[in-house]
């Protein structure tokens, strides 16, 4: 992997690439927000080996930190290369990270299609707005929700639910009986 850090660090992409950490056999790529889709479309398209799966998309809010807030893809290579005998997937982390004032970053959905609702999701629990974005809303919370509940300053609220209907209770005699547990002496 140390190839891959040292081609995106290379010199149309000087400066993208802040951090580079290997640990446990993964690596994890650090990138400037300004260029976070010009790495990503090198490890798409150009790096060898290529990375043409976005698997994953999430954040890490780090309050109190600043910056607040990261942006995680995690992309994944599959693809043999010529002559090579067949190698195991290799997976690749890539971060960028985003001030909590400004928690913007550009979409990834026009390099994988499979970003949409990873970044809705992203958008819907911390209120990361991914520019260019073809259609950013709420995909998992009511548009009515105020906030973004997986924020680490987000208020814990209890609301209580009402379930309607019957809700039918079940005979003891079907449950198993389960001897309580002895203590060895």
């Amino acid at each position: 992997m140390a190839r891959i850090a040292d081609a995106v660090g290379g010199a149309w992409l000087s400066g993208a690439v802040q951090e580079v950490v290997e640990f446990r056999g993964e690596t994890t790529l650090l990138v400037a927000r300004e260029r976070v889709l010009d790495v990503l479309r090198y490890l798409r398209d150009g790096a060898r080996p290529r990375f043409p799966m976005l698997t994953d998309l999430t954040a890490v809010d780090r309050f109190p930190q600043e910056p607040r807030f990261e942006v995680v893809y995690l992309l994944t290579a599959v693809d043999p290369q010529p002559g090579a005998p067949p190698a195991p997937a290799v997976r690749l982390r890539v971060k960028t990270r985003l001030p909590g004032a400004d928690p913007r970053v550009p979409s990834a959905v026009g390099l994988w299609p499979a970003a949409d609702w990873l970044e809705r999701e992203v958008y819907d629990l911390f209120g990361i707005v991914f520019e260019g974005h073809p259609d950013l809303r709420r995909i998992l919370l009511p548009d009515d929700w105020e906030g973004h509940p997986l924020r680490r300053d987000a208020p814990l609220v209890e609301e209580p639910v009402e379930f309607v209907g019957h809700v039918p209770k079940v005979p003891s005699e079907i449950i198993p009986r389960v001897p309580p547990r002895t203590r060895p002496t």
